[in-house]
């Protein structure tokens, strides 16, 4: 019977049909469908990428940023939360050449072209200065090169090699591999390449331009945090409102490669920067000092602060307890700047830029499976990942019958570089009790007199020795020493002795 009411139902449905397309011809409609066929349809020419007008800042008369903010975006890399978004940075040289320094990530790509378009207003681009080839500043490297036939790629050999890995994208017919200090005029503008290997990929190099002093600076002096509108650091309260995205931005993705960093600042100081454009955050164009200051801190592993950061990892609230007590003894010791953090609520992150900040750093931890707390000795072993040195430690122990994490923890931090153990470590048995007090005392004040007292944590600066140097030819990496081992392993990319040479 079902077969039936199918059948009948599709039988009225074509009757109905066919009356319509009968009624259509009466009117007019089917006269016109039996006329000779017009000329197909011309193609939608609306927004290509539906991303709405340009939005586009000057820098000088002819720098133009065409970056774009992504807000959607929950973690950096997949790993570092971001609330407040982050910006992909790009610009546009407007000269008798036209210049592209760098792209942007995929999730933003509609309103990037939308940018390039509007700014370029008809012309060709005729060069792409890939200054960095991570995804997030070079996703749309070969769409670019799609739609600009002519344009020709100016980057590193390196660059070169890691973009045909991720977009079998072959530029050997277009490209001009550069060098320490090769230059391209473009007009009036001449451009000089300066490497930055391991800042902090190996195929990494910035821009200079000798007209405005502009510095494209790749992922230095960048930060966490979209763009709200403002696109310089003097437009915001920098301090206030950016630092903190800044340094944690810095320590957690480049704060492993400080000698690298402090190599690129040499080469900078040699030239007249006026711009910073970096490709995350705020552009530089006043106070320079300021920002080259913090990351000369942050590079040299030099203490930002002389302030005390108390991380502890806890269970049952016996180690919480005593990392409290400790740090109002601290406090009340006249030390204002202390921070408290519980290592397994905070990200991995927040700490990592923290310890960078602070200049002594309180462990306190619970014994666990007769090892460290698990979270504390990740972030142990994350302050070694990113080669944190010359700060203070003090240790809190916990064990309820064999306390073991503080000998544990004091051989990580022994094997951080210019490190040093203040006091005496305290034991507590599952949870602190008066009989503690004076043992948390003794440490809240050898902490604090180290504070006080030092002048900084850094070590003194001693002419250098008069050794021999290797560079890795693939990262940067410099060995020194009086001959370089035959089985030398690169501890920055893992090169073989036959990629070093001597400087």
């Amino acid at each position: 019977m079902s077969r039936e009411i199918a059948r009948r139902d599709f039988l009225k449905a074509a009757a109905a049909g066919a009356a319509g397309i009968a009624a259509a011809s009466v009117l007019g409609g089917a006269g016109a469908l039996a006329e000779d066929k017009p000329e197909a349809a011309k193609a939608f020419e609306g927004k290509k990428k539906f991303a709405g007008i340009g939005s586009v800042r000057e820098i000088t008369d002819d720098i133009v940023y065409i970056g774009v903010s992504d807000r959607r975006i929950q973690l950096f890399e997949n790993v570092y939360p971001i609330p407040r978004g982050v910006a992909y940075n790009s610009y546009v040289l407007l000269d008798e050449k036209t210049v592209l320094f760098d792209t942007v990530d995929r999730s933003v790509t509609g309103q990037f072209f939308e940018n390039l378009t509007a700014v370029l207003d008809g012309r060709d681009l005729d060069y792409l200065v890939v200054n960095h080839m991570e995804p997030d500043h070079s996703s749309a490297i070969s769409e670019v090169l799609v739609r600009y036939p002519n344009a020709t790629v100016v980057c590193t050999k390196a660059a070169a090699l890691i973009l045909n890995q991720f977009f079998a994208c072959d530029i050997s017919d277009r490209s001009i591999l550069v060098d320490e200090g090769d230059t391209l005029k473009v007009g009036k503008h001449t451009l000089t390449f300066v490497m930055a290997p391991m800042v902090h990929w190996p195929e990494v190099m910035v821009s200079y331009d000798d007209v405005s002093g502009a510095l494209f600076c790749a992922d230095a002096f960048g930060s966490f945090g979209a763009l709200n509108g403002n696109l310089f650091a003097d437009e915001v309260d920098f301090e206030k409102d950016w630092l903190p995205d800044a340094r944690r931005y810095y320590c957690n993705i480049v704060g492993k490669y400080g000698s690298q960093v402090q190599d690129v600042l040499k080469k900078a100081a040699t030239v007249d920067i006026k711009i910073l454009c970096p490709t995350h955050g705020p552009v530089w164009r006043e106070n320079l000092g300021w920002i080259l200051e913090k990351y000369s801190l942050w590079s040299s592993y030099t203490p930002e602060e002389k302030a005390v950061m108390v991380v502890y990892g806890s269970v049952y609230g016996g180690t919480e307890s005593a990392a409290n007590a400790l740090a109002a003894r601290i406090s009340q010791g006249g030390i204002g700047d202390v921070a408290v953090y519980d290592v397994s609520k905070t990200h991995g992150s927040e700490l990592i830029a923290e310890a960078f900040r602070c200049s002594h750093i309180v462990l306190a931890s619970i014994t666990y499976n007769m090892g460290i707390f698990t979270p504390m000795k990740n972030f142990l072993l994350d302050l070694e990942a990113h080669n944190l040195q010359n700060r203070c430690f003090a240790i809190i122990e916990n064990g309820s019958w064999s306390p073991a994490s503080g000998r544990l923890m004091k051989e990580i931090v022994e094997r951080l570089q210019g490190c040093s153990i203040v006091g005496e470590t305290v034991t507590i048995l599952s949870s602190p009790d008066n009989g503690d007090s004076d043992a948390l005392t003794a440490l809240a004040d050898a902490v604090t007199a180290s504070v006080q007292n030092e002048e900084s944590a850094a070590p003194e600066e001693t002419e250098e020795a008069a050794g021999k140097k290797w560079v890795c030819k693939v990262c940067g990496y410099v060995y020194e020493g009086d001959e370089l081992p035959e089985d030398y392993v690169c501890p920055v990319c893992g090169a073989g002795p036959d990629l070093f040479e001597e400087a």
